[in-house]
């Protein structure tokens, strides 16, 4: 019995090495998923439900000087006119992984691949 405990042991102890672990980035939430999440219900494919000219299609942030995925994200953070702030519901830098992410689909005209 004790052999055979030994024997589990070091198989482990081989084995252990060569299993990936998970980073904690690979835990993270991507923008997609927080934009899904959070964002998608009034904003669907980069449009807006609420108020048309306020969609995060390329014409429209370019209108309104939000051309970089900081200033994107500062909105999703802090909101702006009638749309509330979701700072705390993303949770710390997911803000900027949002804008990153939005800001990637305006460039690409919200085409999905």
């Amino acid at each position: 019995m004790r052999s055979l405990l030994v024997f589990a042991a070091l198989l482990i102890a081989l084995i252990l090495p060569i299993v990936p672990v998970q980073s904690v980035d690979a835990l993270a939430p991507d923008g997609e998923q927080l934009f899904d999440l959070h964002c998608a219900g009034c904003h669907p494919n980069g449009g807006n439900i609420i108020r048309r000219g306020r969609s995060l299609k390329l014409k429209d942030l370019s209108k309104r000087g939000l051309d970089n995925p900081e200033a994107i994200a500062a909105i999703a953070r802090e909101g702006i006119g009638q749309m509330s702030g979701y700072g705390h519901v993303l949770g710390e830098g997911n803000d900027n992984v949002v804008g990153d992410w939005v800001w990637l689909q305006a460039q690409n005209a919200w085409i999905q691949e």
